[in-house]
């Protein structure tokens, strides 16, 4: 492995918090318990001396529905069935968030710090969990924070 290659390794981990607040320890595919739908992270990056954050939640895996072939089709005892569900894990990490300066500030070559705040085990509590820290960190109100909206129902702007 070239060194561009390791540094790009070492900038690229997930981190999650350990006793509170005060450790973190690196966070890899083997740590995600049983059972564990997503989790809720905090994304940080300096840019000319502005330290710029987003709140925000990743899914583990995705369920998705698909449509039966005709070959599969026909095997099917049950003719009102017209889908089947796939389960897919999803690339966590080389995810960089959902947001437009995040990415580009990523693509710059700037560091990206990735914290896991808490993982979830429902897709309601990752909901609650996500929605709850941007109240709790007045990412709305902040400048700091990237987030533009809290559920698409409260936007920075128009609060």
């Amino acid at each position: 492995m070239n060194l561009k290659t390791r540094i790009k390794k070492s900038m690229e981990i997930w981190w999650i918090k350990f006793n509170g607040d005060s450790e973190r320890i690196p966070f890899e595919n083997k740590d995600i318990p049983e059972g564990a739908v997503g989790f809720i992270y905090k994304m940080r990056f300096t840019r000319n001396g502005q330290e710029y954050l987003y709140i925000g939640k990743k899914n583990f895996y995705s369920n998705r529905k698909k449509k039966f072939g005709k070959k599969a089709l026909a095997k099917v005892t049950d003719k009102r069935k017209k889908k089947y569900e796939i389960i897919k894990k999803l690339s966590y990490e080389n995810y960089f968030s959902s947001n437009k300066e995040i990415k580009q500030a990523h693509k710059d070559g700037i560091y990206v710090d990735r914290l896991i705040l808490k993982i979830c085990f429902s897709k309601s509590e990752l909901t609650y969990e996500e929605t709850k820290a941007q109240f709790q960190h007045e990412v709305l109100e902040n400048d700091k924070y990237l987030n533009g909206n809290i559920l698409g129902r409260f936007y920075k702007g128009k609060i």
